[in-house]
């Protein structure tokens, strides 16, 4: 049996079922911490706003032509170089290794094609898979921010995360020299 074919691509107007059904998800959505989408019709608006927003780039992680999860990087800042990084596997999807995947690609669009410096997230401390996977990639404590959102009533503090854009390419370095490393 063959690998499955991966690849991020761009958001396009058709994958917005698929992302509003992940956004209608009260489990995902507790950890964006967001409230979900009330109707396709609002996330159909805010795409229709955002399309041509150069301070955001939105991809579809494509599995075998099927739609598996989205990432983003958002609230681009030219003059810092730095971008926010959001990620969602879809449920049926998860525990693949698609998420550490997804996110490698994107800091690697992120660093080598945008030339940004940074790239920051933000992440539930209770979301421990999510921050395994974000330190298996080469993110970095940054710090915890106390009581920074609220979600299934009460206020959770939040982890900040974060990589330099020389620390992602020398890890990419050595990850071709050094074949099957992690």
């Amino acid at each position: 049996m063959s690998a499955p074919s991966f690849r991020l691509r761009a958001l396009e107007r058709d994958d917005l079922p698929f992302v509003h059904q992940l956004f209608n998800d009260d489990q995902i959505m507790s950890y964006w911490f967001d409230e979900p989408f009330e109707a396709l019709v609002e996330l159909r608006d805010i795409y229709d706003r955002h399309i041509h927003d150069e301070r955001e780039r939105r991809f579809i992680v494509d599995v075998d032509g099927e739609p598996a999860g989205l990432v983003e990087l958002v609230g681009i800042v030219d003059v810092h170089r730095t971008a926010e990084f959001q990620i969602i596997i879809a449920p049926r999807h998860q525990g693949r290794g698609l998420a550490a995947t997804a996110t490698r690609k994107a800091l690697d669009y992120a660093f080598a094609v945008l030339n940004l410096h940074k790239i920051y997230l933000i992440v539930d401390v209770a979301n421990e898979k999510a921050i395994h996977v974000y330190r298996k990639v080469g993110f970095q404590d940054e710090g915890i921010l106390r009581e920074e959102f609220f979600a299934a009533g009460r206020y959770r503090n939040a982890l900040r995360m974060g990589v330099l854009q020389h620390e992602h390419l020398e890890r990419m370095e050595r990850e071709k020299r050094i074949p099957g490393s992690p």
